[in-house]
């Protein structure tokens, strides 16, 4: 029988010889992942009365979302996560200078592809980008995992969307997401793998493929994959070795909808609030004053994300009226753009660099947003009191249309060219 990419590692991960979508299967994840959640799910690990995880060497903890510790319960959270880690020698965990964890995950070769990878964080769909089946569950589910190495998981079914044709200048594959966010709606892709396919996307590099799989999660997605290939291979050499086994749909793969894009046609996007859906041409928000404009986060946090951010700032000033905060997704990405000019670039401009993390993309810390304020950025959610306040809005863009608001303290009607 012919089969998707999601059904072909799930069958390989439960020992089966084939699945079939709605088929519940008990399946051995390859790699699991919590961050700051972690200190839950050591609490529910502890309530099952389990002593040792199944495999340390598989279990990798990355702190990102409240870092450094920004109140006395969260520095006990994560005190208890370090005496965790030393008891059941738990190798791969990433402190609070490393960064945010899903560009860890991948960055740092904990991601291959074929591979099943589960993480208490929804947007765990981002490893899709390395042609991964990835999920998020939650921190009962993953104690239990902790504790036996197995989940149960129903085989989804396939939603393939092509993407052809070549992006206007301006139009990055955050736009693209979005657009596909405003069409298929969050609730299109409910319990759904998603397969991309096209030649736009086999020309977007793996940072672009992290940002679409990364947000396919708000369309519901279970998975999120873009098939493996020279861009994959190429981002992999010199991560790891080529030990690892890709898998690629049958040609004749049964899908339960079919989307064709034209690429060409597409032009940059807003989400407006409180819903990621509610998605509308740039023109369309044009004029919305803006107070805080946040580039970084797991969706759009990688070096060509702040290089083309910088291009558009280069030489000019953050209007006064906006705060700007710049978060690089990890500190190799830091690094490197400290070393490629860019973070003096921000800063000239009149920007705030933060730590790599997660503070003000869920509200923690770092950015909150006061009653009435406005914030535009280029993270996942913009849920009514995500960063702060239940009076204040939150709208999500691409790096270069959140740089070019930066400048002009509003929402433009056009990316400013580099």
């Amino acid at each position: 029988m012919p089969h998707t990419i999601a059904e072909k590692i799930l069958a390989f991960r439960s020992g089966a010889r084939e699945v079939f979508p709605g088929e519940l299967i008990t399946a051995r994840p390859d790699k699991v992942m919590s961050h700051d959640n972690a200190g839950l799910v050591i609490k529910h690990f502890r309530a099952i009365g389990s002593e040792k995880v199944f495999d340390p060497a598989k279990i990798i903890i990355p702190l990102d979302h409240r870092v450094p510790a920004e109140s006395e319960r969260t520095a006990i959270a994560h005190k208890s996560i370090r005496e965790f880690v030393k008891e059941q020698n738990i190798e791969n965990f990433y402190d609070i200078r490393e960064g945010i964890c899903h560009q860890v995950m991948v960055e740092n070769g904990h991601v291959r592809p074929g591979e099943l990878i589960l993480g208490t964080d929804s947007h765990t769909t981002s490893y899709g980008c390395l042609a991964a089946a990835s999920t998020g569950i939650g921190a009962t589910e993953m104690a239990a995992v902790w504790a036996t190495g197995e989940i149960w998981l129903r085989v989804p079914e396939t939603i393939r969307i092509e993407v052809n044709g070549q992006f206007k200048p301006g139009v990055t594959p955050k736009d693209l997401i979005l657009y596909l966010l405003g069409r298929l709606t969050a609730r299109g892709a409910d319990y759904k793998a998603i397969e991309f396919y096209g030649t736009t996307i086999e020309n977007i590099p793996v940072s672009g493929r992290f940002t679409l799989c990364n947000m396919s999660m708000e369309m519901g997605a279970k998975f999120a994959i873009v098939p493996f290939d020279g861009e994959t291979r190429k981002y992999l050499e010199s991560r790891m070795k080529e030990d690892y086994t890709p898998f690629a749909a049958d040609p004749d793969a049964e899908y339960t909808e079919r989307h064709i894009i034209d690429a060409s046609e597409l032009t940059p996007q807003i989400a407006k609030p409180h819903r990621v859906d509610n998605v509308v041409p740039l023109k369309e928000a044009a004029g919305i004053r803006i107070d805080q404009v946040v580039i970084g986060s797991c969706t759009n946090g990688r070096i060509d994300d702040l290089e083309q951010a910088a291009a558009v700032l280069e030489n000019k000033q953050v209007s006064r009226s906006v705060r700007l905060l710049v978060i690089p997704g990890s500190r190799s990405i830091y690094i490197q753009a400290i070393k490629l000019g860019i973070m003096e670039k921000f800063l000239e401009a009149g920007a705030v660099i933060l730590n790599p993390g997660c503070g003000p993309c869920l509200g923690a810390h770092q950015g909150i947003l006061a009653p009435g304020e406005r914030c535009l950025a280029t993270t996942n959610r913009n849920f009514k009191g995500r960063m702060g306040s239940t009076e204040a809005e939150v709208y999500l863009s691409s790096p270069i249309v959140a740089a070019t608001a930066a400048i002009i303290g509003e929402i433009p009607d056009r990316v400013t060219e580099s």
